[in-house]
């Protein structure tokens, strides 16, 4: 077995390959979405770090705005600036200084409006913040 680097680049196919069998239809309904309201979204696929981020340029932390991380039993939806979103539905979990997530369990979690609410509203965030 090789180890990889946790820097080291993969794609979004590898990471769903190492994701339990039914996270898999999850990631793919998320990864839809974020590029069907980012098309030009600069996707980032980690395998060390075990997540895919997208972000209006390649620096994760400066230009990313939400990732997508499979766990045991869910997927998180993460979003590096969560705890400036506005969340009305209260989906938004997480306890760090700026990083909030949410538990997608089901392919229907990923198609509530409220999902695709935090997704754009964390882009139209690092947009205005980068003035891009």
């Amino acid at each position: 077995m090789v180890r990889m680097a946790k820097a080291e680049c993969s794609t979004f196919e590898d990471l769903v390959l190492i994701a339990r069998e039914p996270l898999r239809p999850i990631m793919k309904s998320l990864r839809e979405i974020i590029l069907e309201i980012h098309p030009e979204a600069c996707e980032l696929v980690r395998l060390g770090h075990r997540a895919a981020t997208y972000g209006v340029g390649p620096r994760k932390m400066a230009e990313g705005y939400a990732y997508v991380l499979p766990c045991r039993s869910w997927v998180n939806l993460g979003f590096f600036r969560g705890t400036t979103l506005e969340d009305p539905d209260g989906l938004l979990r997480g306890t760090g200084a700026r990083m909030r997530h949410v538990r997608m369990r089901t392919i229907e979690d990923t198609a509530a409006p409220a999902v695709r609410g935090l997704i754009e509203t964390a882009l139209a965030e690092r947009r205005q913040s980068l003035g891009v």
